[in-house]
């Protein structure tokens, strides 16, 4: 592989990570590439480089560290709250080229007080980009995967559908698209007529006809699923296909989607919204809006921060606040919450985390100009 060159900022920047109390963290440039895979989402997954051990263990070049970080924290059994500082090379296909570069970052686990830790995480970013860029104009972008998650589960639909919509969140074409479905509900395609019509019948008639079709085209034999498991999932693909979101909800979700303001005033407005809307959000609009307070209170100028209904990022572990600064349109640090990646990453207890990384190639970028 071609060498690319630590960028020139990088003292200063371990400086000041080093300055916000965060612990250097080493992870190596070999990693188990299950993780990424299973958690890290569809647009990275097409993007990973993968390889093989001697012993056939599928194997990947490090494409991001927040995975590696937290499976070293749960490695070496440290307690909690710790922040951890990374900086180095990741690796991953990018259509304009330059596979490998550099990424930093801190990841900060375990603090309980998720409010504020979601702000230090917000103003950590901003200010380390003012001061390896000084007077360049930041733009601060905000989401929040929670927030989204209580309009969807408020207006009642199916769980299916709620997965569906949840998954999609900040993927904007495919949730446009799980909307048109929703609006104009069809039958599942590609199915026979007289297994449409068993779809309709008793249960049990469609698992012997499944079994039966199995046992005749020797599928049975190299089946991962038995024919109930088949026809539990075939009902549900019928579920999903033929449900309609009324009208009015649709009208909601179409509504809370296109909501665009400064963070100044995005708590309020979420507060008359779920109010207007007679929907139930509770427990996401109060860590919001104790987000936004613990913000100000940092000297964060709520004015020059967008909320932004539908923003997202393309990682499948966020579950809260999700940001991202840019300049000139080019993304230079993103993060958010992931409270739940810890536990499925191995950890044996509950552990709160919030992190961002830098894109130092695309900052020095921004010195140079």
């Amino acid at each position: 592989m071609p060498l690319i060159n630590m960028p020139e900022f990088s003292s200063h920047l371990l400086d000041e990570f080093a300055a916000r109390g965060t612990a250097r963290i080493d992870t190596p440039v070999i990693q188990p590439a299950a993780p990424f895979l299973d958690m890290a989402g569809e647009d990275l997954r097409r993007r990973i480089f993968l390889t093989e051990s001697e012993t056939g263990e599928s194997l990947c070049l490090r494409p991001e560290f927040t995975i590696p970080v937290c499976l070293r924290h749960i490695s070496n059994a440290t307690g909690t709250p710790r922040r951890y500082c990374y900086l180095g090379e990741v690796f991953r296909q990018r259509r304009e080229g330059d596979n490998e570069f550099y990424q930093a970052g801190i990841e900060d686990l375990g603090e309980t007080a998720t409010a504020n830790a979601d702000a230090r995480a917000v103003n950590d970013a901003m200010q380390i980009l003012e001061s390896l860029i000084p007077g360049r104009r930041l733009t601060v972008t905000l989401g929040d995967q929670a927030v989204f998650e209580a309009v969807v589960r408020a207006l009642g639909l199916p769980g299916g559908w709620q997965k569906r919509l949840i998954q999609s969140f900040g993927n904007n074409a495919h949730l446009r698209h799980l909307l048109m479905t929703l609006a104009s509900p069809q039958a599942v395609s590609g199915l026979s007529p007289e297994l449409v019509e068993l779809l309709g019948q008793d249960e049990a008639a469609l698992i012997a006809h499944i079994d039966r079709t199995m046992q005749e085209t020797g599928y049975s034999t190299n089946a991962s699923r038995s024919p109930r498991e088949i026809a539990a999932r075939l009902k549900e693909k019928q579920s999903l296909a033929e449900t309609r979101l009324d009208g009015s909800a649709l009208v909601l979700l179409t509504e809370f989607l296109s909501l665009e303001l400064p963070m100044s005033q995005a708590p309020a407005a979420l507060a008359g919204f779920a109010d207007a809307a007679g929907l139930a959000m509770g427990a996401a609009l109060v860590t919001f809006e104790a987000r936004a307070e613990a913000m100000a209170d940092l000297g964060v100028d709520l004015d020059k921060v967008t909320y932004r209904a539908a923003f997202g990022r393309p990682l499948d572990y966020y579950t809260g606040l999700v940001f991202e600064v840019s300049r000139e349109n080019a993304v230079l640090a993103g993060g958010g919450r992931f409270d739940r990646l810890l536990t499925l990453l191995g950890a044996s207890e509950d552990i709160p985390a919030v992190g961002f990384s830098l894109w130092l190639d695309r900052i020095e970028q921004a010195r140079a100009r």
